[in-house]
This record gives C-alpha cells, structure tokens and sequence, in this order.
C-alpha cells in the first residue's frame, strides 16, 4: 500500500529529493511509438519547459532531471526558508502564476483598498499560499496535470495519463544527493538514448555542460558553489567542473558495459565523500533497485524512520554496504 506523502516528506531530515513519474498509457510520453510509429518526442520539449518555469514560480530549486521516454525524473531541492521570507505581494503574485487565486488576491495585486475583515482573510489565503510554493507535491502536480492535459488534447482522448502517484525518495546526505543526481543524468545512457552526457536531450547534465563550456552556470538549475567555507552561498558544495568530469568518466563506464575504473584525477569528489569506484558504480547504476523511501547512510536512514512514523526502512543494509566510507 502506497505511504501518505507526509511519511514521505521530512524537511527536518532533507531538503532534498527524488521524484519519478511514469505513464500509465501504452502511447509513449515523448519519443517514438513503436507500435504507432508516430514520435512524440516534442512532448519531452513540454516536460523540460514546464518544469523549469516552475522553478521559478516555487521555492524549490532543480538539482537534476531528465526526462524519458515513458517517465521522468528530477532531483529537488526545497527552500523553505526563502518562501517564508516573501512579502505577501511576492506570495500572490507567484500564485497568479499558476491560479487565477481569490477575488480577495485579485483585489490585492490591482492595487484596491481593502477592509480590515479582508485583510485578515487573504492573509489566510497567503498562508495557505506560501505553504504551498514550497510543497514538493503542489510542484508535480502542476507539473503532470499540466503535461497530461497536452497530451490529451493532442491525443483528443481522457483519462488518466500517469501512473497514479509520483514515487519520492528522501535524499539524506550529500553522498545520497550526488549518486542520484548523477543516477538521474545518465539515465539516457544507461537507457542507450544517448552516448555521451553532452548529447543527452532534455537532461540537466547537458545544460551544465554546454554552460561550462561558456564559463557559466545554467539561470534555472540550482548552482555548484564549490568546496564548503565560510559565507556560502546557496547551492551544490562542490566544483561543477569535478561533477561533470565524473559523470563523464561514469557513463563511459556504463556505455562500455563494464565496471571500469575512474583515475584519480577525476575522482575528487569520490575521495571527498569516501566512496570507492565500485560503490559509486553500483549506487549511479541501480540507485532505485536498492533503496525505496528513503536513501542515505544507517543513521540518516535510522532519524527519518523516527521522523516520519515507519515501521521499517528498506535499504538499510544496502546503505552499510553503499554509502559508508570505502
């Protein structure tokens, strides 16, 4: 039986976290219908846009994605304390991105005075708002709804186009977080899609990338900030170059169908986090085979079993073996 999201979801834990979305249609999301032969693959374009308008509507940052051919997914980072910093003006008007809202927050953005019982009305409404702009769920559900709504439209059909509830994983530690961003960038590799993380359509990596190459990082993605130090800005504490280097290394390891071997010099950020080439491997290769909830090490994993009320934890003894120093 499916959990209820809230012994899903545990900012106390992590902001971070996993989310995969799959159709339930035989007709593909995007791509080509091989029983059809017609190509969809300009609804990837759809998935790829939507999500990263949401990015700036939410305060909830995109660490990674990629979308599939029969399912997506994107690794999320939730801001909870930016949210709760906006004005009330800056609630509604983000809302209005998404909702037409009340006749009370349409009052409010034109300007019109508003009587004190009103005033304390919307600024119910705002509440509910604001919780809402960094609610991981209220994010993929205007995400999918979106999605399917299109691809009905298109299909000229109804019903539902996804496969009940997105699956969420908690993203405990930084180990978690970087073996499943990369998880997430190489699955068009790993899927044969692609060959290579820069030629990999509609993928977070690709966007790094090609920044990179320009000495930028992408507007809409959530930064690399570099090594931990003291005044550090938000984002990701390690060096992009070092990410993409290693993601490069792992899909030629995964392109060529062997284990391989990752060099030193490519490897700063496994030395960092304390895994071995095999470890990675494994956790960039199978991350969802292994690990369900949550993924993280034995006592990360121990503290969100407390957090959120489950009996057991699935991937415990994975985590000793995976995401413990080599």
């Amino acid at each position: 039986m499916p959990q209820p999201r809230k012994n899903q979801i545990s900012l106390i834990d992590t902001p971070y976290y996993h989310c995969v979305s799959r159709c339930v249609r035989r007709s593909f999301l995007c791509g080509k219908d091989k029983f059809t032969g017609q190509s969809y693959e300009h609804r990837r374009g759809w998935v790829e846009e939507r999500l990263l308008f949401l990015s700036s509507v939410f305060s909830i940052g995109i660490c990674a994605y990629a979308v599939m051919s029969n399912h997506t997914h994107v690794v999320l980072c939730v801001d909870k304390a930016l949210a709760q910093s906006w004005s009330m003006e800056e609630v509604i008007k983000r809302w209005h991105q998404l909702y037409q809202g009340t006749l009370l927050s349409q009052k409010y953005q034109r300007g019109d005075k508003l009587s004190k019982s009103e005033c304390i009305s919307l600024d119910e409404t705002v509440t509910i708002y604001r919780q809402r702009l960094y609610d991981i769920s209220w994010l993929m559900r205007n995400l999918n709804e979106y999605i399917a709504r299109e691809a009905n439209k298109e299909d000229k059909c109804t019903g539902r186009f996804w496969e009940g509830r997105f699956k969420s994983q908690a993203l405990l530690d930084e180990r978690a977080v970087l073996a499943c961003m990369a998880y997430v960038d190489l699955n068009p590799i790993r899927a044969k899609m692609d060959t290579t993380p820069e030629t990999s359509q509609h993928t977070s990596i690709k966007q790094r990338i090609h920044s990179l190459i320009k000495g930028e990082q992408p507007r809409k993605l959530m930064p690399f900030v570099g090594n931990h130090r003291q005044n550090m800005p938000k984002g990701i504490a390690y060096s992009l170059i070092d990410y993409c280097e290693l993601v490069d290394c792992t899909g030629r390891c995964i392109r060529e169908d062997k284990v391989g071997y990752i060099e030193n010099s490519h490897n700063p950020i496994l030395e960092r986090i304390g895994l071995n080439t095999e470890q990675w491997l494994t956790l960039t290769t199978e991350f969802e085979q292994h690990f369900s909830t949550a993924v993280g090490g034995e006592h990360m994993l121990q503290q969100f079993k407390h957090h959120t009320d489950h009996q057991r934890i699935r991937g415990m003894a994975k985590a000793r073996a995976l995401l413990q120093s080599a």
